[in-house]
């Protein structure tokens, strides 16, 4: 970088680029046209002699010194910021803010009261809901990208968190599938039964499937979805059966026909998490939110009732 400050808009620019490794996603990320963010690598390459980012096929990949920069311009940015006071600070009265959450269905679902909350509070707050990272062993894009990621721990995402709300596993089934008959299935019949199971990408394995393995339960998926809330309606009036996280039957099973028995194995605990990268920690706006989301999680307001 020239001049007597540093350029940090063009390290903006250069976290981006890394992180997306993608000329016109970066550039729509942080409010760039093409032709600027095209001129902005253009200059870092010549500040760092250094292709940064090199084409193959149709995608771009990091070079191996790119690969050494990311991480430490994703921890420096935040400090400059901080000690140029560069931050805006966040006025809840006034402040626009797009806050992203990549999370299932049922997660939404569950925090609508959250979302209702954070717009009362502040007019100019929306949200942006995607489904979960296919690869959350990989997730440190996709926590860079997006402000949140709502997921059970154990699946491979290692960053700030803290707990948003408890549930457990049950089967679901349609009331009149005999094999729920007195309220309840046995292990024999739950293992013969056709099954319904979500989906969410590679390397998502749930605490009730993690379980199931440990057992050696080796259940007959016959049916696979992507998303949760589309289970009650497949599974209605049908002799699948599936293992879903039991207010997903509360809020759905009555005008589905759908019931909740207990699983025919040791109960299994959902435990939604909330979390976000480092580089996120002292964004007033993320702040904001995160200390809103945590007053509500211990008024017990979070998930919907």
């Amino acid at each position: 970088m020239t001049g007597t400050e540093p350029d940090l808009n063009l390290l903006v620019a250069l976290r981006a680029l890394l992180e997306e490794a993608n000329v016109t996603r970066a550039g729509q990320r942080i409010g760039m046209g093409q032709s600027t963010m095209s001129s902005a690598l253009a200059r870092l390459r010549a500040v760092f002699q250094d292709e940064l980012l090199v084409r193959i096929g149709r995608d771009y990949e990091l070079t191996p010194l790119a690969r050494e920069v990311l991480p430490q311009v994703q921890l420096t940015i935040p400090l400059i910021e901080q000690a140029l006071n560069k931050e805006t600070p966040f006025d809840p009265a006034f402040a626009r803010r797009r806050f992203s959450f990549q999370l299932s269905d049922f997660a939404a679902i569950e925090l609508r009261p959250l979302f209702s909350i954070a717009t009362s509070a502040a007019g100019g707050v929306s949200f942006d809901l995607q489904r979960l990272p296919i690869a959350p062993t990989d997730a440190d894009r996709d926590l860079l990208g997006h402000d949140f990621i709502v997921a059970v721990p154990g699946i491979g995402i290692e960053a700030e968190s803290f707990e948003l709300f408890r549930d457990h596993y049950v089967v679901i089934a349609d009331r009149s599938n005999p094999v729920v008959g007195d309220g309840a299935i046995s292990l024999e019949d739950f293992l013969a039964s056709p099954q319904i199971r979500c989906d969410f990408g590679r390397s998502h394995v749930t605490p009730a499937e993690r379980r199931m393995r440990e057992l050696d339960l080796r259940t007959n998926v016959r049916v696979t979805t992507s998303t949760l809330l589309s289970i009650p309606l497949i599974v209605s009036g049908t002799a699948l059966v599936g293992v879903v996280p039991s207010r997903l039957v509360d809020r759905l099973g009555g005008p589905t026909t759908t019931v909740a028995v207990p699983t025919p194995f040791p109960r299994v605990e959902v435990i939604e998490r909330l979390w976000w990268h480092p580089t996120h920690q002292h964004n007033p706006a993320h702040t904001w939110l995160r200390e809103l989301i945590a007053e509500a999680v211990r008024a017990e307001a979070v998930s919907a009732r």
